[in-house]
């Protein structure tokens, strides 16, 4: 994959990285997505904390929509900023919020600039959608969509099957990784139901051409059950808790 080729201007970087234009401070936690297919860490997703450890709840309860274009592009430096310092070799999850993106092409600039003043490389990072009922028409998510693939980035969609789920998503503009919502990951080995939704999907995203990871992953039966159907990217508890302004390493069952 090249990288993308876009011109863009550093000069804002480290306002970003302090936080100008908030008036709170935020930071993230790592938690990786293990490859058990070959027992290494594929992606540690940023999750945005606050500065002594405040929940992603206490940060985002903050945001308004006065706010929230300035909440988007200081997470995504800090993002950078942090995997850079950790020296982080596998590829960086970065969740955004869709509302804030008024131009996708424009408002990448910021993460591009960031890229570069703290040398990381842009081929590695995701950007993850987080799915909500609040989110934006499907055209607008589509085309964001759409110009971050068009870029070299990797796409996500998060929370697949919480919700109103966007099928109409995968059917105009497929993302990369799909992730499986912990609602239906949850006992999974135990409930034939969701067992036949999972089966779906899998078939879904094997026929698109994209991966699936199973997140919020507790228990080994779980694991095992996914494992099974051919599932190999897992993001829970059972692997790692979230490390703060860290890169925790990851357990793997055998």
């Amino acid at each position: 994959m090249d990288k993308p080729v876009v011109l863009f201007d550093e000069s804002h970087c480290e306002q970003c990285a302090c936080g100008e234009g908030l008036d709170f401070a935020l930071t993230f936690a790592f938690q990786p997505i293990v490859d058990v297919a070959n027992r290494s860490v594929y992606a540690y997703e940023a999750l945005v904390r606050g500065p002594e450890g405040e929940s992603a709840y206490d940060v985002l309860s903050k945001v308004n929509e006065k706010n929230r274009y300035a909440f988007d592009q200081i997470c995504r430096v800090k993002a950078v900023k942090l995997a850079a310092r950790l020296n982080m070799d596998t590829m960086l999850s970065i969740n955004f919020m869709p509302n804030a993106v008024y131009k996708a092409e424009y408002c990448i600039r910021t993460t591009l600039a960031a890229a570069q003043t703290y040398k990381f490389d842009t081929r590695k990072i995701i950007f993850e959608l987080i799915e909500t009922e609040e989110l934006s028409s499907l055209d607008h998510l589509v085309d964001i969509i759409s110009a971050y693939q068009n870029m070299g980035f990797h796409t996500a969609i998060d929370d697949f099957g919480a919700g109103y789920s966007r099928y109409n998503i995968m059917i105009a503009s497929p993302p990369d990784l799909l992730k499986l919502d912990m609602a239906l990951v949850r006992n999974v080995h135990q409930e034939p139901n969701k067992q036949a939704v999972v089966a779906g999907i899998i078939t879904m995203m094997s026929q698109l051409g994209g991966r699936i990871v199973a997140e919020g992953v507790e228990t080994e039966d779980e694991y095992r059950w996914l494992y099974d159907r051919g599932i190999n990217l897992f993001q829970g508890y059972l692997f790692a808790k979230p490390g703060f302004e860290c890169l925790p390493e990851p357990y793997f069952p055998n």
